[in-house]
């Protein structure tokens, strides 16, 4: 029986340059662009759609703590966690490796990751049946740009039963994003605006 070659880590051909040049003149723009947004009270808008359109019954969700641009998921964490969902954040771990996730809750002890990401000071981890998911832009099929490292998407391919929520400024929308064989697409996102479903 032959075995299955793993998607990760994965080497760059010669034929996958145009891609990565291209996500990466996408992710310019888009980080240029989201640097100028400036939207009071997005973060409480934000979570108003996440709430709606997370689980009816109790899950365990992974959020993010906002870093640099980002829009604010602190509201929507809180709000998942009154909601009485078990709340995880990720750790960041080094290049090549699936992110792992820890349990959070309000007031719980932080410390700082890799890139500016902070998550809780406890060894204890679960895993996710949701997941909230940061972008730097998406489109109409749920095609999502990141930052480049390939972190979501090596923990998305071992989580395939998970629901992925994309979360972003309505702004960072562009009308396609550049995917390749390991990419993984969201199956809705939310935004300051509103909730889009693929």
């Amino acid at each position: 029986m032959q075995r299955q070659r793993p998607c990760w880590p994965r080497t760059p051909r010669m034929n996958d340059a145009a891609l990565i040049a291209e996500k990466a003149a996408l992710r310019d723009r888009a980080l240029a662009a989201r640097a100028a947004l400036a939207l009071p009270g997005a973060g409480e808008a934000l979570a108003v759609h996440v709430l709606a359109a997370s689980p009816p019954q109790p899950s365990i969700i992974a959020g993010f703590w906002p870093i640099g641009g980002e829009i604010d998921t602190r509201p929507s964490l809180h709000a998942l966690h009154q909601a009485g969902h078990s709340i995880l954040l990720p750790v960041t771990p080094r290049r090549g490796e699936a992110l792992t996730f820890r349990p959070w809750q309000p007031g719980c002890a932080m410390q700082p990751g890799r890139f500016g990401t902070q998550h809780p000071a406890t060894s204890d981890t679960a895993t996710p049946d949701w997941l909230l998911i940061p972008l730097l832009a998406f489109d109409a099929h749920g095609h999502r740009l990141g930052y480049g490292g390939g972190y979501y998407d090596r923990t998305l391919a071992g989580l395939p039963g998970a629901f992925r929520l994309g979360i972003g400024y309505a702004a960072q929308r562009v009308p396609a994003v550049p995917v390749g064989a390991t990419d993984i697409p969201l199956h809705a996102i939310a935004t300051e605006a509103g909730l889009f479903r693929v």
